[in-house]
């Protein structure tokens, strides 16, 4: 283990690997999984998205975004309108239950991420977030 170890990039799969076990586990309950979590979270901060910008944005194939999308619908977490640009093309936007569901969880997602970083203190968790998002902005856009 101690040679995967010296890999940052293992590491950071692995810490990964385990904040979505750990997110997932509180999900559960309501049904969905990250996934859907960050589809909510991406609408939560904009007016809405084309299924073709979810796809991009997030990183997920657009058929997984096609079936996202539909569990949300039925949940009544997000809606499908008409685009206000293109006619033939539909938005995903955020319900008023999507952001109560969205409120609901903040407690649980600092839960899951004060276990993941209970090693740290709190100068370390603050400059471990400002490189993780120095490197995100510079590699996930």
């Amino acid at each position: 283990m101690r040679a995967l170890h010296a890999d940052t990039g293992y590491l950071l799969y692995r810490l990964g690997l385990r904040s979505g076990q750990l997110f997932n586990t509180f999900l559960q309950e309501s049904g969905l999984r990250l996934r859907h979590y960050a589809v909510l979270r991406f609408l939560a901060g904009s007016e809405g998205a084309l299924q073709r910008e979810l796809s991009n944005r997030l990183g997920y194939d657009p058929s997984a975004i096609v079936g996202l999308v539909d569990d949300l619908e039925k949940l009544g977490f997000a809606e499908r309108r008409p685009s206000p640009d293109d006619r033939r093309s539909r938005i995903v936007v955020l319900t008023e239950d999507g952001r109560a569901f969205l409120r609901g969880t903040d407690e649980a997602g600092l839960r899951v991420t004060n276990e993941l970083l209970d090693p740290l203190d709190a100068a370390e968790r603050e400059a471990l977030h400002g490189l993780l998002l120095r490197i995100a902005e510079d590699g996930l856009n």
